[in-house]
């Protein structure tokens, strides 16, 4: 009898543990980040308009800085960023070093099926950039056997090689741009917005834009991990700032209008 009441009390003891363990793993993200006050936020710092530092005060700035720092006001907690090259970001995320990425990210097929994301508050078009004497790229086919300067795992980095481009690996894009200038690559394909930013910066008037790229517009929103409970939170909030305005004043901050969903 004794023997059989110790295996019970052992098996209730297993049991309680287990319930324990499963409470634990149950805590998601979203619980984590009100619980701490802080939402860890991976960008790069160097992608203007949409993550860059301010030429005069050095303080990170952008589109999408201003809008993941107002979505963690709305959610009462403090944003922290941690600036990474565009190749490590999702890395970084994957670690859980950061909860989720602000840098003009696109919603891929491939990137959903391993990650949940807010609602779309943007969107993205491509173009193609060469040196100004360049006549022979008008668009992406134009690209095979052209070497082109890329990270390589951006969007543009699958898209230039499903052309047939011969990519140089660069994640930043003002490199790669200089890359171009400098002759050493042919073309570049990058965020219009981006684009223009770096040309009304630089005044470099060895580029240009060689071609739009229209069926490759992208929507833009915020990755987080699977389960992590932050998409609807971040939903919600991006939707109640494109009702009331805030998305469309932080557009036309940063682009002189409103790109905003």
């Amino acid at each position: 009898m004794k023997k059989i009441i110790s295996l019970l009390v052992a098996a209730f003891a297993v049991v309680s543990l287990t319930a324990c363990g499963s409470s634990t793993t149950a805590t998601n993200t979203y619980d984590q980040v009100k619980k701490s006050g802080v939402l860890r936020v991976g960008t790069e710092g160097t992608y203007a308009p949409y993550t860059y530092h301010d030429s005069k005060t050095n303080k990170l700035v952008g589109f999408d800085v201003a809008v993941i720092r107002e979505v963690g006001k709305r959610l009462g907690v403090k944003v922290k960023f941690d600036e990474s090259n565009w190749d490590s970001l999702f890395a970084g995320l994957n670690a859980k070093r950061f909860d989720t990425i602000a840098n003009d990210v696109g919603v891929t097929p491939d990137r959903q099926k391993k990650y949940d994301f807010s609602r779309v508050y943007t969107t993205s078009q491509s173009v193609i950039v060469t040196r100004k004497e360049n006549q022979s790229i008008h668009s992406l086919k134009d690209l095979k056997g052209v070497k082109v300067a890329q990270g390589l795992s951006s969007n543009y980095g699958a898209m230039t090689k499903k052309a047939g481009a011969i990519i140089t690996g660069e994640d930043d894009m003002s490199k790669a741009l200089k890359l171009v200038s400098q002759k050493r690559v042919d073309a570049t394909v990058n965020d219009q917005g981006a684009v223009l930013q770096y040309f009304k910066q630089t005044k470099d008037n060895q580029l240009k834009v060689a071609a739009v790229v229209p069926s490759n517009a992208a929507d833009i929103a915020f990755p987080v991990l699977k389960g992590s409970g932050l998409a609807k939170p971040f939903s919600k909030e991006l939707a109640a700032m494109k009702k009331d305005g805030t998305l469309k004043r932080i557009s036309e901050q940063y682009f002189g209008k409103d790109i905003s969903k």
